[in-house]
């Protein structure tokens, strides 16, 4: 199916709004042949104090309790609308990954899973994120929220961060485009999304307390550098600032994040909301730049309700302040779309069988081939027997845990909740419906195909002893709001492999994790494969890979250390803060919590600066167990005729061949090396396409490179390229350079 016809099908009629409106033509910023800007000010205009009051904070409907009872859907929030000047009610829900309902607040109400979002990286394809966007719109849309709470864009800065999986990986281009993309498809559905969390959200032990510390010059060239992409094509109706401090000061009062950066330096007219919970002040956050105190009822106080009053009242706030916050998110409201399609009041039918198709397809592009030593995969349909082990690959597979999970078509089949950590209140570990046994069986039929649980490495063992091949699926649980205390799978798993692939050679293990995990049985299994979290169809995308079916395309978004101590921090900072105060809280310390966890605030220091994921092993001369945008096919791939178009601008051409005897999709990867703010040379990837060929087809490609990505910033002036000669290589992953060039490049001077 072409890109325009998967997204018009995604796109769902809808009804208008239930409740009497005053006439269009009528109201105060219906005219559209005005900017929305324009229309934003004379709805401002026309609106009272206490009504621009209103939409400045909203409520959490697990909590809230309004003097006077209002209907609200179980969900992550809710704002009033102005029905007298068209202004909707605002209905928000998480749904990074699919429209969330965690905990199954709303029984009985299902949605669409995607794969983990480092998942949809590891496709290295936009047009992918934009489907998968665009289809968790039209579901929202559907079920009458108009708020997503999508677009996680935060760097891969551990890879041990409970939340990894909801972001795109380590990379500024990478995780700015397909975070953009992402976006720009939600925001088609006429709804709006976030761009999330802004910004340094990088671990999620202590994250509420934590203070992020790093050069600003740095920053700019890395995890901001990504958020300002990924804002550009975008364009999202809002921002949501981090539960962290950032250089001292929380993000959602930090008057150099948001005014500075973000609303000064790159002119955005949108909105910025607290996470839920990430509110601590009134004055300096509404002066700092928060416009909109999400989830109330989850601060210590609502600071954006009475004592705001109040402040403006004395003048502490100026009068022309809340216009301009109030101005903000009508802005964002009329700019998406939201305010001249409404959505509906009632849930309209959704096409799950065709949204699924979009999951599989993501699963399918994101399972990244590690390893297939002496070519065990693609496995022969004509297999006699085929055992199964672990991971309850018997009925599904697993997803990751917190706000974004969804309560996915086909139900739960494995959902454990947990009796401790600070998710324990809103996440159970649970897998999709998805079963690999099945999918497996349905594509070779004539096979014997068994499973065995693997909770006994030695019956396990005996059982891949009496198999022609064994498949171990090996599974790390992680979820927002608690860190892994470690890189291993839980469990006896590491024996279980090593025990497995001891009695059968030909034993291939399937890793369904939320980021890089050790692997001390790696020299002993001959085929390896990344399947993240694959969503709801990741049984059937999993044995399409395993057979062939589909030719394996993903490339890591992230990079796997040998161990974890080559990362820059080997373990969560304030693990052992945390400790103290789970032991505190266990042993009857009634202290209330709340959002802290009971973890004294301390600071997190992120000396390697720009240089983050593959940049860092580079710098340090460290050699991983696999590379960032390593990735394996089923044929080969070979490229030629390098030339550089060079001067004012950088443009990259060179031929790309399928050399195999199988057709396949591959991802070329310019990288140029450039000195950043640090002044040590790096290199930074430039540039990525993606493309299928048949066997012995060739095709040009073509790279335009970005100055940012290869400039250094200089705080107060903006982006400096300085002239001379920047070596650059062409390959299949970091390190790698299979072509080599040099561009000789006049200096250059950009805005911020």
């Amino acid at each position: 199916m072409t890109r325009k016809l998967l997204i018009a099908s995604l796109l769902l009629g809808v009804a208008g709004m239930a409740h009497a409106r005053t006439p269009p033509s009528t109201v105060a910023g219906s005219n559209r042949a005005l900017s929305a800007e324009a229309r934003a000010q004379a709805l401002v205009a026309a609106m009272t104090t206490q009504e621009k009051l209103a939409i400045i904070h909203g409520y959490f409907p697990p909590l809230a309790k309004p003097a006077e009872p209002i209907a609200m859907i179980p969900s992550a929030g809710h704002i009033p609308g102005i029905p007298r000047l068209g202004i909707p009610t605002l209905r928000e829900s998480d749904a990074s990954l699919g429209v969330a309902n965690q905990i199954e607040q709303r029984k009985g109400d299902t949605a669409t899973a995607l794969p983990a979002s480092l998942a949809t990286a590891a496709t290295f394809n936009p047009a992918l994120a934009y489907a998968g966007g665009a289809m968790i719109g039209a579901e929202a849309r559907a079920k009458s929220f108009n708020i997503l709470l999508a677009g996680g864009v935060n760097l891969t800065r551990d890879p041990w961060n409970g939340r990894n999986f909801e972001y795109l990986g380590e990379d500024p281009l990478l995780a700015g485009v397909m975070a953009g993309e992402h976006i720009r498809g939600v925001q088609s559905n006429h709804i709006v999304s976030t761009i999330k969390h802004f910004a340094l959200n990088s671990q999620e032990t202590g994250r509420t307390v934590l203070d992020a510390r790093i050069g600003k010059a740095a920053l700019r060239e890395s995890d901001l550098l990504a958020f300002q992409i990924a804002t550009e094509i975008g364009d999202p109706a809002s921002v949501m600032c981090a539960y962290n401090k950032v250089n001292g000061d929380y993000a959602c009062e930090n008057d150099w994040l948001l005014n500075g950066v973000l609303k000064q330096d790159w002119g955005y007219k949108g909105w910025v909301m607290s996470d839920w919970g990430a509110v601590h002040s009134t004055e300096k956050a509404a002066l700092g730049g928060l416009d909109q105190e999400s989830g109330q009822e989850l601060d210590d106080a609502i600071y954006f309700g009475q004592p705001f009053e109040e402040a403006l009242n004395a003048g502490r706030i100026p009068a022309a302040r809340l216009d301009d916050m109030v101005q903000r998110i009508l802005y964002g409201v009329i700019a998406s779309g939201l305010m001249d399609d409404p959505v509906p009041e009632s849930p309209r039918q959704i096409d799950y069988a065709g949204h699924a198709d979009i999951a599989q397809r993501a699963a399918e592009e994101g399972i990244v081939l590690l390893k297939n030593e002496g070519d065990l995969l693609p496995l022969a349909k004509s297999a006699r027997r085929i055992v199964l082990i672990g991971g309850h690959a018997d009925v599904g597979v697993l997803s990751g845990g917190g706000s974004s999970q969804v309560r996915s078509v086909g139900g739960a089949p494995v959902e454990i909740p947990l009796t401790k950590g600070a998710a324990a209140s809103f996440a159970r570990m649970t897998w999709h419906a998805s079963s690999p046994l099945n999918a497996i069986r349905a594509l070779a039929p004539q096979a014997e195909v068994s499973y065995v649980d693997g909770s006994d490495p030695r019956a396990a063992a005996e059982a891949a002893r009496r198999a022609d091949l064994a498949i171990v699926f090996g599974w790390q649980w992680q979820t927002e709001a608690q860190d892994p205390e470690n890189m291993r799978l839980p469990g006896n798993q590491d024996a279980l492999i090593d025990a497995v692939a001891t009695a059968n050679r030909k034993t291939v293990v399937v890793l369904e994790t939320g980021g890089p995990v050790e692997m001390p049985w790696i020299a002993k299994v001959p085929a390896l494969m990344q399947a993240w979290y694959p969503g709801q169809r990741g049984g059937e995308a999993i044995a399409n890979i395993l057979f062939g079916d589909v030719a394996p395309s993903g490339r890591l978004p992230i990079t796997f250390p040998v161990r974890a101590d080559q990362a820059p921090r080997p373990e969560p900072a304030g693990l052992a803060e945390l400790h103290v105060a789970e032991a505190r809280r266990d042993a009857g310390d009634k202290t209330n919590y709340g959002m802290t966890g009971g973890v004294a605030p301390f600071a997190v220091d992120y000396p390697e600066g720009a240089e983050v994921g593959y940049r860092w092993y580079a710098m340090k001369g460290v050699k991983p167990l696999f590379p960032f945008g390593h990735g394996l096919t089923y044929t080969r791939f070979t490229y030629t005729n390098l030339q550089v178009q060079d001067g004012a601008a950088l443009t990259v051409s060179f031929d790309v061949t399928n050399a195999g005897s199988r057709t396949g999709a591959d991802v070329p990867q310019l990288y140029v090396q450039a000195r950043g703010s640090a002044g040590v040379p790096a290199w930074r990837l430039a540039g990525f396409d993606k493309l299928s060929l048949s066997p012995g087809e060739t095709r040009r490609v073509t790279m335009t490179v970005d100055p940012r990505l290869i400039a250094r910033f200089e705080e107060g002036k903006g982006w400096r390229l300085d002239n001379g000669d920047y070596a650059l290589a062409v390959g299949h992953h970091a390190g790698d350079a299979t072509l080599k060039g040099v561009a000789k490049l006049d200096a250059l001077s950009l805005k911020p």
